[in-house]
C-alpha cells in the first residue's frame, strides 16, 4: 500500500487533497496558483431523500468559496506570508549544514559515557569509605547510639517533645530533587518495620556508616548532577542522602526493604540459574502451602533480567508449572516472573511426595544449560521447598553434582514440624547451600535473603568489586513520585541505578565472605537523554537507549503507564519492553541484533510512524545510527529522518541585535531543553532557561555552560521572527479581529516560540492551548509540537487543519498549521512552522453561511429540494480532513470522530474510489483488561446445572457478539466473506501455538498486550525473552521474540491520497484478503470484521481466529497507554 503514498521525507510530496481536490476533476479554481491547500474534502450525505440529486456544480462552488475564505483567514491572522518573505530576505547570509549522523552519535555517546563515568566514580568512593569504616570498628554489643530515623524525624509526642530517634531535622524544598523537602547536609536512616531499630547489629552498622555522610556531601559538590545516593545494609537498614522524611505506606508501616531492591540483589550476587522445586503433596495443605507459595514469590522477587529460572511442582510425578517451559530455563524478567507467580498461585496439593525424580529433572535442566552455553553461565542453584525429606538422595548427588558441586542446593523446611529437619539440612550442607526453617509467613523474607549472602561469598572472598547497572525502573517509594506521572512525559519517568557491593576487609573474617551491603546512586534517564539535543535531530528524529538484553531504557515511544480509573499506574511489564516491540518495522531485527552486540553502525528503514496518539500516519525514511556506551551494558541510538531531518541551516547575527529581540514579551524558548546547564551550580537553579541564556549572553554569568550553536541559532530566529510581533499587534490595533480567531503562533527548530493572543483568556475556548500544561503542543525533551510535526510533512504554504479534542469537553477549536522554509546553496531546509488557532464556532459560522443557497434561487428546473442549505434537516453535510476525521458537522458530538465509525459503508466506498487508503500500524505496548475468574470447588451437587447454564450463556454471548460485529456500526465492505489462506488450529506464525494475553483496563479504554509463548514441544527454546545475560554482550538472546501482528496488536489507519490507480484502490479496499504476517495454511472462509475507527472502549479480541477482527481500539483513534 505504501507505493501510493508520497515519497517519504519529501515535504513537497502530495500528502493530502489540495483545494482542487474539493472539486470535480474537470473543474479547477481560478486561483489555483495561490500557495494554499485545504487539506480535507467536502461531500454531502443525503440522509432522508435518497432519490434527490445534488448538482455537482453547487458543491464545487461552495468548496471554492469556503477554500478561498479559509485560506485568506489563515494567511491573514497567522502572518505566514510575511514570515516566509523575511526568511527569503536572509537567505544570502544563511549556511546549510548536512547533519552527519555517524559523527553525531559518537559525540553524544562520548558525552553520555563521561556522565555515567562520573556516577561510577562517586559510587566507588562510597564503597571505599564504607569498607574502611568497618575495618577500624570493633563490634560493641552494648553500643548506644542515636541516629536520625527517617520515619520519626520532626515528630513530637503529646507533650511536644521530639520522640526517640526523631529530633529536629531541617528540611528545605529543593528543585534538583523534584521540589521535595530535603537536607543536603545530612542523610537519614530508614529501617523496615520488621527489623528492630535498636538491635545491636543494626546500631553498630549504622554507627559505621556515619562515615558516609561526608562522602555523600563531597560527591554532590564534585558532581552537582547527582541525585539520590544511598547505602543498603545487609542488616536491613537503608541510609539515604539527602536526608528526607520517609512516608509510610497506606498501612502505616515501612514495608520498604532495600535488600529486595534490584540494585541490591544484582550488586550482591552474580547472575544465576535457579530451579525452584516445590512440594505439593497432601501433607502441604493449608498454611504450609500458603507459606510455600509466599516463599516462591519472594525468591522470584530476588531475580532480575540477567538471571534464569524455572519452577517445578512435584508429588509422585514431576510437573512444570508452565508446561511450555519444560526442560529449559527462561529469563527472569518482569513478564516471566509475574507469569510464574500467577501459575504458582493456582497450585493445589494432592498425592504423595517423591523428591528423587524432581531432583534429577532439576539437575538435568541446569547441566544442559551449562553444557549448551545457555542461561547466565555463572551461579547455579536448586531451591527445595518442602515440609520434609525422608532420605538424603546421596545417589542423585553422586550422579549429577558430586564431587564438583557446581550446583548449590538451598532447602526451605516449611511448617512447625522438625521430624525431617536433619535430612533437609544434610541436603543443603553437602551441596554448598543453606538450610532454613520457615514456620510462619513472617519468617519468609529474612530466610529467603540468606541465599543471597551465600552466593555472594565467592565475590567477597575474591574481593570482586563489580559495578552493576540496573534496567530501567520507576521509583514509586519516594514521596511525590506518583505526582510526576501527571507532570512528565511517560518516556521520561524512568531511571537506572549504578551500584557496587561493600565487603568486610577484616583479616579475621576475610575467609567468611561477609557482605556489608551495597552502595549506589540513581541516574534519571531524562538527564541522560538531554545530552542528545532535540534541535539537532529534527521534527521526527529522536534518541534512545537499550540494555544488552535488548530492553528499552529510554525511547520517546515508550509508554510505561496505564490508566486505572483516574490514576496512572506502571504497567506490569513496563521495564521489559523490547526494542523490537517499539521499532517494529525492523522485522528481521537487524537493528536490534547490532545494538545488543554493542556494535557501531547505521541502518535505514522505511517506517510508518504516527502522531496525535496514533490517529494520523506518516511515511518516513528513518536512518538509525548506533554505538555502545563503554563500561556500561547500554547501547545508544539516534534517528534522523531523511529529507528535512538531515538538513539544517545556521544563521549569524550580533549578540546585541539578537538580545533585543530575545527579550520580547511574546517570545519563549523550550523550557525542557538545555540551552545553558543550570543544574551544576546551585546558584543557577533559580534561573529559567531563557533567563540563564540572557544572563550568559550579557556576560553576567560567564561560568554557565551553554550550547553555543543552539544559542546562536536562537538569536538568529529571534531576529528573523521579530517582525511577526509587530504584524500581529498591527492587526489588533488597526483591524477588528474576527470573533473566534484566538491565537497566532510560530515555532522554530531552535525551540523558539512566539505567541499572539487575539482573544482574552475569559473569551477563549482554548484556554489550555500553548500553556505549560499543553505538552503535546510545546517543545519538550521528548518531542516537537504536534502542529510542527504535521506542518513538516506538508508543503510550505499549505495549511493543514485538524480539530482538537479538549479532554472531556469534546472538540471546541481547530488548529491550522503550515511550514516555512529557507533555501541556500541549492538546498532547502525547514525553518519552522506558523499557525492559527480558531474556535469551531467561527469555522461553522463561515461554513453554514457559504453552504446555503439564496431564498430567491430559481428552482423551476430542479427536482427535489431547492434552495439547498447544509443547515437543513434534509441534508447532512460533513467536512472531513485528510485522515478521515470529521472537521465540521451539525452534530457537535460527531466532530473529531472518524467517519468510518459513523458510517463504515461510506468510508469503504471512499477507499474504493481512491479518496483514502488504509495504513496498518502495530502497537505491542497496548493493553486491555480481562475479568479475573476464580475457580471453586463448591456447588458439587448442582454442578451439571451450572455447566448447562454456562454453555447456554456462551452460545448466547457469542451469537450476540457475532450480530454486533456484523451489523451495528456498518461494514466496510459489501463482500462480507473473503477467502484466505488459512486453517489448522489458528496458530499465527513461527510455531506459536499459544498466546498469553495480558489484559489491563485503563479508564474506559481497552488495550491488548500480546505475549507469545512457544509450543509445548519447545525443546530448549524457552520464552520469547530468553537472552544471554550477565554482561556478555557477545551473546544474543537464544530465541528471539516471535513477531506476530495479531488482532491484539494491529491498528488500521486511513491515509488520504488522490493519485491511486483503480486496481490499486481495489487492493487497498480489499486489503483484508491478505492477512498481515499470517503463515500459509489451508483454505477457509472467514468473516472480515469492520475496520473503522471506534472508541477505545469498544475494543475486543478473539483468539484463535476463524473470524479475525482487527481491534478498532487500536485504529487511528487509539490513545494506547
Amino acid at each position: 500500500m505504501r507505493k501510493n503514498s508520497p515519497e517519504p521525507g519529501r515535504r513537497g510530496g502530495k500528502n493530502g487533497p489540495t483545494v482542487e481536490d474539493l472539486q470535480d476533476d474537470g473543474s479547477r479554481m481560478a486561483n489555483r496558483s495561490k500557495p494554499h491547500r485545504v487539506l480535507g474534502f467536502f461531500f454531502l450525505w443525503i440522509g432522508v431523500q435518497a432519490q434527490m440529486k445534488i448538482p455537482p456544480e453547487i458543491v464545487q462552488q461552495w468548496a471554492s468559496i469556503f477554500s478561498s475564505q479559509l485560506r485568506d483567514l489563515s494567511t491573514k491572522y497567522s502572518g505566514s506570508l510575511l514570515l516566509q518573505k523575511k526568511l527569503k530576505d536572509v537567505e544570502p547570509i544563511v549556511k546549510m549544514v548536512d547533519v552527519d549522523g555517524g559523527d553525531l552519535v559518537k559525540d553524544y555517546a562520548d558525552q553520555i559515557e563521561r556522565m555515567l563515568g562520573s556516577k561510577m566514580k562517586s559510587v566507588k568512593r562510597l564503597a571505599e569509605s564504607a569498607e574502611d569504616a568497618d575495618l577500624y570498628h570493633d563490634f560493641n554489643a552494648s553500643l548506644e547510639f542515636d541516629y536520625y530515623n527517617s520515619m520519626l524525624i520532626n515528630t513530637a509526642d503529646e507533650d511536644g517533645n521530639f520522640v526517640e530517634l526523631g529530633g529536629e531535622f531541617p528540611l528545605e524544598d529543593n528543585e534538583h530533587f523534584d521540589k521535595m523537602p530535603v537536607n543536603t547536609q545530612q542523610s537519614t536512616i530508614q529501617v523496615p518495620t520488621n527489623v528492630y531499630n535498636k538491635d545491636p547489629d543494626i546500631l553498630n552498622a549504622i554507627y559505621n556508616s556515619e562515615a558516609l555522610n561526608d562522602v555523600f556531601v563531597g560527591n554532590f559538590q564534585k558532581d552537582p548532577t547527582l541525585t539520590w545516593q544511598y547505602f543498603g545494609s545487609s542488616t536491613g537498614f537503608f541510609r539515604i542522602y539527602p536526608g528526607i522524611k520517609w512516608t509510610p505506606d497506606t498501612n502505616g508501616v515501612a514495608a520498604f526493604d532495600c535488600r529486595n531492591r534490584n540494585w541490591y540483589i544484582q550488586a550482591a550476587t552474580s547472575p544465576k540459574d535457579i530451579v525452584v522445586m516445590v512440594d505439593i503433596s497432601g501433607s502441604m495443605k493449608g498454611l504450609k502451602m500458603t507459606i510455600a507459595k509466599h516463599t516462591i514469590n519472594t525468591i522470584l522477587d530476588t531475580l532480575g533480567e540477567n538471571d534464569f529460572v524455572n519452577v517445578i511442582a512435584y508429588t509422585d510425578y514431576v510437573r512444570y508449572v508452565e508446561p511450555c517451559f519444560k526442560g529449559t530455563l527462561v529469563q527472569a524478567d518482569l513478564d516471566n516472573r509475574e507469569h510464574f507467580k500467577m501459575l504458582v498461585d493456582e497450585l493445589h496439593v494432592k498425592g504423595e511426595a517423591k523428591i528423587k525424580n524432581a531432583m534429577k529433572e532439576s539437575f538435568k535442566i541446569l547441566n544442559e544449560a551449562r553444557v549448551n552455553g545457555q542461561g547466565s553461565m555463572c551461579n547455579q542453584a536448586i531451591m527445595l521447598i518442602t515440609d520434609g525429606a525422608m532420605e538424603d538422595f546421596r545417589s542423585v548427588f553422586e550422579e549429577f553434582n558430586w564431587p564438583d558441586r557446581r550446583v548449590r542446593v538451598f532447602t526451605y523446611l516449611i511448617g512447625r514440624e522438625m521430624t525431617f529437619a536433619q535430612n533437609t539440612k544434610w541436603i543443603a550442607c553437602n551441596n554448598k547451600g543453606y538450610y532454613t526453617h520457615v514456620s510462619t509467613l513472617a519468617d519468609v523474607q529474612e530466610n529467603v535473603m540468606e541465599y543471597l549472602h551465600v552466593l555472594s561469598r565467592p565475590m567477597v572472598i575474591n574481593h570482586d568489586h563489580d559495578i552493576i547497572w540496573t534496567e530501567a525502573y520507576m521509583d514509586t517509594v519516594l514521596p511525590k513520585t506518583k505526582e510526576l506521572f501527571n507532570t512528565k512525559a511517560q518516556s521520561l519517568l524512568l531511571m537506572t541505578s549504578v551500584a557496587m557491593p561493600v565487603f568486610s576487609k577484616k583479616k579475621e573474617t576475610l575467609s567468611h565472605g561477609i557482605l556489608l551491603g551495597v552502595v549506589g546512586t540513581d541516574v534519571p534517564l531524562t538527564e541522560v537523554m538531554k545530552l542528545a539535543p532535540r534541535y539537532t535531530l529534527g521534527a521526527h528524529g529522536y534518541a534512545f537507549l537499550i540494555t544488552n538484553n535488548g530492553y528499552i531504557l529510554a525511547h520517546p515511544d515508550l509508554r510505561p503507564l496505564y490508566k486505572d480509573g483516574k490514576k496512572l499506574k506502571p504497567k506490569p511489564n513496563y521495564n521489559s519492553v523490547d526494542l523490537s516491540e517499539v521499532e517494529w518495522e525492523d522485522a528481521d531485527e537487524t537493528l536490534r541484533t547490532a545494538m545488543v552486540r554493542g556494535e557501531t553502525g547505521s541502518h535505514s528503514l522505511n517506517v510508518r510512524a504516527s502522531v496525535e496518539n496514533g490517529r494520523r500516519p506518516l511515511f518516513l525514511v528513518n536512518e538509525y545510527f548506533y554505538t555502545n556506551i563503554d563500561d556500561t551494558p547500554f547501547s545508544f541510538g539516534m534517528v534522523l529522518t531523511r529529507g528535512h531531518g538531515k538538513l539544517m541551516f545556521v544563521g549569524n547575527v550580533s549578540v546585541e541585535e539578537g538580545l533585543h529581540d530575545l527579550t520580547s514579551p511574546d517570545l519563549s524558548i523550550a523550557s525542557e531543553w538545555t540551552y545553558c546547564e543550570t543544574d551544576i551550580d546551585p546558584a543557577h537553579r533559580k534561573f529559567t532557561q531563557l533567563q540563564a541564556a540572557v544572563r550568559y549572553l550579557l556576560g553576567k554569568e560567564p561560568d554557565l555552560e551553554c550550547d553555543e550553536l543552539l544559542l546562536q541559532q536562537t538569536l538568529f530566529d529571534a531576529v528573523v521572527t521579530a517582525p511577526m510581533e509587530a504584524y500581529w499587534n498591527a492587526i489588533v490595533l488597526d483591524d477588528r479581529v474576527e470573533p473566534g480567531v484566538e491565537t497566532a503562533f510560530l515555532g522554530t527548530r531552535a525551540g523558539l516560540m512566539r505567541i499572539m493572543r487575539y482573544a482574552g483568556v475569559e473569551t477563549r475556548v482554548a484556554k489550555k492551548f500553548l500553556t505549560p500544561v499543553d505538552k503535546d503542543n510545546l517543545f519538550t525533551v521528548d518531542h516537537f509540537p504536534l502542529w510542527y510535526r504535521l506542518a513538516a510533512e506538508n508543503p510550505a504554504g499549505s495549511f493543514f487543519y485538524y480539530p482538537v479534542n479538549d479532554k472531556g469537553q469534546g472538540v471546541k477549536f481547530v488548529v491550522a498549521t503550515t511550514s516555512v522554509t529557507v533555501s541556500a546553496q541549492g538546498k532547502t531546509a525547514m525553518a519552522g512552522a506558523v499557525g492559527l488557532q480558531m474556535s469551531l464556532d467561527l469555522l461553522e459560522k463561515t461554513f453554514w453561511a457559504i453552504t446555503k443557497q439564496a431564498s430567491d434561487t430559481d428552482c423551476s428546473n430542479i427536482e427535489g429540494l431547492c434552495p439547498l442549505s447544509c443547515e437543513s434537516d434534509d441534508l447532512r453535510c460533513l467536512l472531513v480532513d485528510n485522515h478521515g476525521f470529521i472537521l465540521l458537522s451539525k452534530e457537535r458530538k460527531e466532530v473529531g470522530r472518524f467517519l468510518g465509525e459513523l458510517d463504515g459503508s461510506v468510508m469503504s466506498t471512499l477507499i474504493k474510489m481512491g479518496m483514502y487508503k488504509k495504513v496498518s500500524l502495530f502497537d505491542y505496548q497496548a493493553m486491555c483488561k480481562n475479568s479475573h475468574h476464580h475457580a471453586s470447588g463448591a456447588r458439587t451437587l448442582l454442578g451439571p446445572f451450572y455447566v448447562a447454564a454456562a454453555i447456554a450463556r456462551w452460545i448466547f454471548s457469542n451469537a450476540l457478539m457475532f450480530l454486533l460485529d456484523l451489523n451495528l456500526c456498518g461494514l466496510w465492505h459489501s463482500d462480507y466473506f473473503v477467502d484466505e489462506e488459512g486453517g489448522g488450529s489458528g496458530s499465527l506464525r513461527d510455531g506459536v501455538s499459544r498466546l498469553h494475553v495480558r489484559h489491563v483496563h485503563q479508564g474506559g479504554q481497552q488495550h491488548h498486550q500480546m505475549r507469545t509463548l512457544p509450543k509445548d514441544v519447545c525443546g530448549a527454546a524457552g520464552s520469547r525473552h530468553q537472552l544471554a545475560a550477565g554482561g556478555d554482550r557477545s551473546k544474543l538472546r537464544l530465541f528471539p521474540p516471535v513477531r506476530t501482528h495479531p488482532a491484539g496488536a494491529q491498528r488500521d489507519q486511513i491515509y488520504r491520497h488522490r493519485q491511486v490507480q483503480p486496481d490499486e484502490v481495489a487492493e487497498s479496499a480489499q486489503a483484508p484478503r491478505v492477512l498481515p504476517r499470517l503463515p500459509p495454511q489451508g483454505k477457509r472462509k472467514g468473516l472480515w470484521g469492520r475496520l473503522q475507527h471506534q472508541p477505545v472502549n469498544q475494543a475486543f479480541l478473539r483468539l484463535p481466529a476463524p473470524f479475525w477482527v482487527p481491534p478498532p481500539h487500536d485504529v487511528a483513534t487509539a490513545t494506547g497507554q
